[in-house]
């Protein structure tokens, strides 16, 4: 047989989970035929066939989540199994003479399980311990049934529902910018009375953004922690934090400083619309060099908005409201604009934060056109 393998979906994207087989085994299919259609973190992608072929195999059903690398699917034709990457089964020799000279009975209790590695990762994936698992292969050798069946188990005892899609992959950038970042939130207030009557001030917020990177670039950065190394970018490319039914999303506006408002207002309603629709290519959910956060559009005054790793910062702008202020001796209402900017504190240092907001606040407080 000959296999084909999950392949690299974009940046970061080292899974994805099967939504619909257009193919069955037996089925003779062309190349470029729509073979299987697969939800990532980022969007629904649907993979064509690399050329033509009888299907002869295909590997795993909905709601399973396969990694790169893996096989998905095997055509018929001669044997080609030692290109599989990641194959769940198979490929382990049979090993002799386990035993300890002069050991008590129970030692074997104490061995380490034997399963091949591509098992093991899986048992990582899943969070199985194998040494609590008894196999059902060979000799005792810990199958990927196994494993699976364990994570079910623990699944069916724990209850609720499985996070799939959007949502696992937020839990997952969620925890690992727990465990990575240091993070520090400061805040503060941007007074608008000089916009007038206009209250969306989302094109306003990435222009003003733009400005405040450009007197403290180390905020738009990207910081490799454990090489304690530092990429400063000379443009923009704002992540928009959009909250759905089915997660959050954080599609890109590239390049925000040197692009007008008109323009920026018609790609973001582009992002909102494919995001909506489930439609957004995957390489448009890539490469934020900053993240915007409008909480302040559903409820909200300040927040604690997370940095995800690479990321050194994120902005989050609550709700506009009138508020009483000192204004030239006297009291007045004006509309204002809380502002919360969290950063990573081992790339930048308050100062540079705190410069990095008032340029911001500084920009937004200037009339509108």
């Amino acid at each position: 047989m000959k296999y084909f393998k999950l392949p690299d979906l974009g940046e970061g994207l080292q899974e994805a989970e099967i939504v619909e087989w257009h193919v069955k085994a037996g089925d003779t299919v062309k190349a470029d035929q729509l073979l299987v259609s697969v939800e990532t973190a980022k969007a629904i992608v649907d993979i064509p066939a690399p050329y033509d072929g009888v299907v002869s195999k295909t590997f795993g059903g909905e709601g399973d989540i396969l990694h790169v690398g893996e096989p998905l699917l095997a055509y018929e034709g001669e044997e080609d199994a030692g290109t599989v990457v990641g194959r769940l089964e198979g490929g382990y020799a049979k090993q002799e003479d386990s035993f300890f000279v002069g050991a008590a009975p129970s030692t074997r209790e104490h061995l380490a399980p034997r399963a091949t590695p591509a098992v093991r990762q899986l048992a990582r994936k899943l969070g199985v311990e194998l040494a609590g698992l008894s196999g059902s292969g060979a000799d005792g050798l810990v199958t990927s049934a196994d494993v699976e069946a364990a994570a079910q188990t623990a699944r069916d005892k724990f209850g609720g529902e499985r996070l799939r899609g959007v949502r696992r992959s937020m839990a997952i950038n969620m925890a690992k910018s727990h465990a990575e970042v240091v993070p520090v939130t400061i805040y503060g207030d941007a007074d608008l009375h000089r916009w007038g009557s206009a209250r969306d001030p989302l094109i306003r917020l990435a222009k003003a953004i733009a400005h405040a990177c450009t007197v403290e670039p180390v905020l738009n950065s990207w910081f490799d922690g454990k090489g304690l190394s530092i990429r400063q970018h000379d443009k923009l490319d704002l992540g928009i934090a959009v909250d759905t039914p089915d997660g959050l999303f954080v599609p890109v506006l590239r390049n925000v400083g040197e692009r007008d408002a008109a323009d920026l207002k018609e790609g973001m309603a582009r992002l909102r619309a494919d995001v909506k629709a489930r439609s957004i290519p995957p390489q448009e959910m890539m490469g934020a060099t900053i993240t915007l956060s409008n909480f302040g559009t559903l409820f909200g005054r300040y927040a604690n908005p997370i940095v995800v790793p690479p990321q050194v910062a994120i902005i989050g702008a609550g709700g506009i409201r009138d508020e009483v202020v000192a204004w030239e001796g006297k009291p007045a209402v004006h509309a204002i604009l809380p502002l919360s900017l969290t950063f990573d504190h081992r790339a930048a240092t308050g100062g540079e934060a705190a410069r990095f907001l008032k340029a911001l606040v500084a920009a937004l407080e200037e009339p509108q056109d």
